[in-house]
């Protein structure tokens, strides 16, 4: 899974009908101290995120196994917005 920062959405008027309905997030990868890896990904999004949120992400083949991306071709999805990261 992979901690990160939702910097925006991505649309797009032509896709595969599967993705019809899906927010689609633009994520920036967080390391564990919260600082940007330099890495971005596009994820779907599960659990009503919004610009600004951290986010968990689950990516790969579990990706496909929320209630929301089931049977569509989804490789990353945010499935927790987290409210805290504690590293005692």
């Amino acid at each position: 899974m992979i901690i990160g920062l939702v910097s925006g959405t991505v649309a797009s008027a032509h896709k595969d009908p599967s993705l019809q309905g899906l927010t689609l997030l633009a994520v920036q990868e967080l390391d564990l101290t919260l600082a940007p890896t330099g890495n971005h990904l596009i994820a779907a999004d599960s659990v009503g995120a919004g610009q600004g949120d951290l986010v968990l992400i689950s990516i790969g083949t579990p990706a496909m196994h929320t209630e929301s991306t089931a049977n569509r071709p989804i490789d990353a999805v945010a499935v927790a917005i987290i409210e805290d990261v504690n590293l005692e």
